[in-house]
């Protein structure tokens, strides 16, 4: 996924960006509450890690104007507030889910996989030809034999399989693979497709390359 963290702490943001990126998710990071409205505007994220107390406008308020522009990114809230009356304020605005500060990695990456699996892919498993994926274990087989992918490689496995049939751009692989300070060339992405496609291709799957635009994942989930 492409993820938006933002926490005006910068020690917590930091160990958040850290514990997302070693799961292989693409991070960007911002510590207002303006800042977190321009990037929302900006940029399609499939989660956003958000804090309530920020500077300027607060978390609630980023939440509010996200969901006004119909944004079905997901939205967990982090507060140092316990009230009830904030947690319910929080889900009615449109957050998926709500953790209280403190709180440990380990439920706070639990939180993340639960959100990640409803934007992306709505099955555990996956058997397109000769191509079967676990999609909770990341774990590839083509021809039951097992194939080892890079963090990279997975998740453009992941963005190809949310999207069968789609064509997708260069510019678009680019955008949901790589963060702010990690930027990807269009000369990456080529090299990532191909290595990904060099392992799938004895499936049966092709990702096709429609010239101008971009590729595209031809194949369905039986």
């Amino acid at each position: 996924m492409r993820i938006l963290v933002v926490e005006d702490d910068a020690l917590l943001a930091d160990g958040l960006t850290q514990v997302l990126k070693r799961s292989g998710h693409a991070v960007d990071q911002v510590r207002t509450g303006l800042q977190a409205d321009n990037s929302l505007r900006l940029t399609s994220y499939e989660l956003v890690v958000l804090d309530v107390g920020l500077p300027g406008i607060d978390g609630f308020e980023v939440l509010r104007r996200l969901r006004s522009r119909r944004s079905k990114a997901n939205v967990l809230v982090l507060t140092a507030r316990d009230g009830v009356e904030d947690r319910v304020r929080g889900l009615d605005l449109g957050a998926d889910d709500y953790l209280t500060k403190p709180f440990s990695v380990t439920e706070f990456e639990a939180r993340v996989r639960a959100l990640s699996r409803r934007p992306t892919l709505a099955a555990a498993s996956i058997v397109i030809r000769g191509l079967s994926v676990d999609v909770e274990a990341k774990r590839v087989r083509v021809n039951d034999v097992a194939i080892d992918l890079t963090v990279r490689e997975w998740a453009l496995l992941e963005l190809f399989l949310a999207r069968p049939g789609r064509v997708l751009s260069k510019e678009q692989i680019a955008q949901q693979l790589a963060s702010y300070e990690d930027t990807l060339t269009v000369n990456a992405i080529e090299v990532y497709v191909s290595r990904l496609r060099s392992k799938v291709e004895a499936s049966g799957v092709r990702i096709r390359t429609v010239r101008g635009f971009g590729y595209m994942w031809e194949g369905e989930n039986e």
